[in-house]
């Protein structure tokens, strides 16, 4: 094996640099696995508090920045007391990819109609030091997190991307076209062209699937007169995303919101680091990365409230695109960051990925969640399936993903928490699993896993 062979396989390995050439389009398919998903919840959330054009775009170019500036405190963690030390890092050290959280736009949605932007940065900034306190605590509260709710937690997220991602592959839900044959062909070229790459495909081009895919699905979405190019005429070259542009608002109602759900996403943050783990390197995740996931979480939402913007969580697509590659090498992932970040000052650069079709994004994306599924799949397999782990499944999904899949205005009389908690299938699961682990504790037979921090 030359030594240009050599430095290839290290794509394969967390730390190390692969050839940029090789790296780069391992990079460059993860920006296109979240980037729809990344800039939608702004779209969403201007629309409510009525942005102007040049407001709603600041909005989008910051977006872009936070993720990918986030991304790396992920990829290359902040040690505040020194790499030796056993207290919390900022960064989990691992292959994850930061972005707009969609969890957070109901609650966005109704603190924008009630206090407007500004309520909702302020939610946002104030809200996001429950995540701190989480990462902090990590050790204490881990033993309310053992294989069996991460799994089930995993499964509740693939579960929800997968509707997501069926929506996308038929056009968008809401889309006038939604569901016609030209849609769903197009899915399809994706999705067989991604599929034939991981079969008979080789190198580069074998973990570089889902790039492939897209790439054959833009040429065919043009030859269908699917592109719109005014969006790439009308953006401009070069703007610096500003911070601070909206004032802020701190109203308890709005951080209280924010507050309880920043809770889901940490523990949604400790599922999708566990599943690149698991996927990855056959283990479940330490409690290092575990608090450090949560920690840059925290980060990331202050940063992006400082940037005009909603809430950064890890991305659960992202982490499915690792369990699919198995492409975990920092430096690959570091490059999509980069092109995230030059694409918050450069929003040509955006428009070209807003130019991509809902159904070539949804013919891509959809199989990279079933794998989340697969993830959760595999870690309550490992956990074994005991007369008590049955039981206890049994009513996580039956509560969380039975009752919460139920219309919102159905529970409509009950007191507040309990109209939250079946509001969000992933917030059923975590909170009644958590609630199950403690009410039936497993036996000295079936104790979860401790696993000790590196």
């Amino acid at each position: 094996m030359t030594a240009y062979e050599e430095r290839k396989q290290l794509i394969y390995k967390l730390d190390g640099r692969p050839p940029f050439l090789v790296a780069l389009p391992l990079g460059l398919q993860h920006v296109l696995a979240m980037f729809t998903s990344n800039l939608a919840p702004c779209f969403i959330v201007a629309g409510i508090v009525g942005l102007t054009g040049a407001d709603r775009i600041l909005m989008v170019q910051c977006a872009m920045f936070v993720s990918g500036f986030t991304t790396f405190f992920q990829l290359y963690p902040i040690s505040i007391f020194g790499k030796k030390s056993d207290l919390p890092r900022i960064g989990a050290g691992l292959p994850i990819v930061m972005g707009t959280a969609f969890a957070f736009v109901p609650t966005s949605i109704t603190v924008a109609k009630a206090f407007g932007l500004p309520g909702v940065l302020g939610g946002v900034l104030i809200g996001s030091l429950v995540e701190l306190v989480m990462g902090f605590f990590i050790v204490p509260l881990k033993k309310f997190f053992p294989p069996l709710v991460i799994g089930a937690v995993l499964i509740s997220i693939g579960v929800n991307l997968l509707g997501a991602g069926a929506n996308y592959f038929l056009g968008g839900a809401g889309a006038a076209d939604f569901g016609s044959a030209q849609n769903i062909v197009l899915g399809f070229v994706v999705f067989i062209t991604i599929l034939l790459c991981q079969r008979f495909a080789r190198g580069t081009l074998q973990v570089s699937a889902l790039l492939a895919g897209i790439v054959v699905g833009y040429v065919a979405a043009f030859f269908m007169g699917r592109l719109d190019f005014s969006l790439l005429r009308d953006a401009a070259w070069f703007s610096v995303p500003t911070p601070l542009r909206f004032k802020y608002e701190f109203h308890l109602s709005a951080v209280l919101s924010f507050a309880a759900l920043y809770i889901v996403s940490g523990l949604e943050t400790i599922g999708n680091t566990s599943g690149i783990t698991v996927a990855a390197f056959d283990r479940e995740a330490t409690t290092k990365e575990m608090s450090g996931a949560i920690m840059a979480d925290s980060l990331g939402s202050v940063i992006a409230s400082l940037f005009n913007t909603l809430p950064n969580t890890a991305f659960g697509q992202n982490a499915g695109l690792v369990a699919m590659t198995k492409v975990v090498n920092k430096f690959c992932i570091a490059t999509g960051a980069a092109i995230l970040v030059l694409a918050g000052f450069i929003p040509k650069v955006g428009a070209v990925f807003s130019m991509m079709p809902n159904s070539v994004l949804g013919g891509a994306v959809i199989s990279v969640f079933a794998m989340i599924m697969i993830n959760g799949i595999k870690l309550i397999a490992k956990a074994g399936f005991s007369q008590r782990n049955i039981i206890v499944l049994s009513v996580i999904f039956a509560m969380g993903l039975g009752l919460a899949s139920m219309p919102s205005n159905v529970y409509g009389q009950m007191p507040k928490f309990f109209q939250f908690l079946f509001e969000d299938s992933v917030a059923a699961v975590c909170i009644i699993g958590i609630a199950l682990n403690v009410i039936f504790p497993a036996g000295k037979t079936e104790a979860p896993t401790v696993i000790e921090v590196d």
